[in-house]
């Protein structure tokens, strides 16, 4: 992949419940190319379980709760999906606000599977394409998204996919965007 991301922090916000090769895959691809990847989360006790589909999978300790996070201290954002993580994230106001500050910066985003229900929420999504899990197809659409059944898509800095098994094409798209830094038409596009 050969991206470099030396210096750069960033953010991975989840809530309980989100897919785990979601979270592992890109982190690790951000830790080799040289980020400091951090997770941000509303989890009260320290720790944020994943899930492998429907099953139970890891604990993750939360090195940044989100109620002392500040999207300035961040360069890039990844968003995992699974189903309740973003459910849980778009009915918290300082999860939308914080997924709001990296638009309203221009700072890149990285979003797979559910994810784009938080950016939804954060009316981030209106005139852009984007892909997702197909069942947010039509929340999409409805917001205003034009949405499109491929394994990546890169607009003006926000990268989503659709699925764990879209993981390499996402890793790829996600490290040339977050090496690319601020895309001045990410800001223009936030409402």
């Amino acid at each position: 992949m050969g991206k470099s991301l030396d210096g750069k922090r960033v953010a991975i916000l989840v809530a309980e419940g989100f897919e785990q090769a979601e979270l592992d895959g890109p982190k690790q691809a951000l830790d080799e190319a040289g980020a400091e990847t951090l997770i941000v989360s509303p989890a009260e006790e320290g720790w944020v379980q994943a899930w492998q589909h429907f099953d139970l999978g890891d604990l993750y300790e939360v090195d940044v709760p989100l109620a002392e996070a500040d999207a300035a201290e961040f360069d890039a954002l990844l968003l995992p999906g699974g189903v309740a993580n973003p459910d849980q994230l778009r009915t918290k106001p300082e999860a939308v606000n914080f997924v709001r500050a990296f638009f309203d910066a221009g700072k890149p985003v990285a979003a797979i599977c559910h994810a784009p229900w938080t950016l939804i929420e954060a009316g981030v999504v209106k005139g852009r394409t984007l892909t997702s899990w197909p069942s947010v197809k039509t929340d999409l659409v409805n917001a205003g998204a034009d949405w499109v059944d491929r394994e990546v898509v890169v607009d003006n800095g926000l990268v989503t996919s659709r699925k764990p098994d879209d993981i390499p094409a996402f890793n790829e798209k996600m490290l040339e965007e977050f090496a690319e830094g601020t895309h001045r038409a990410q800001k223009a596009g936030a409402q």
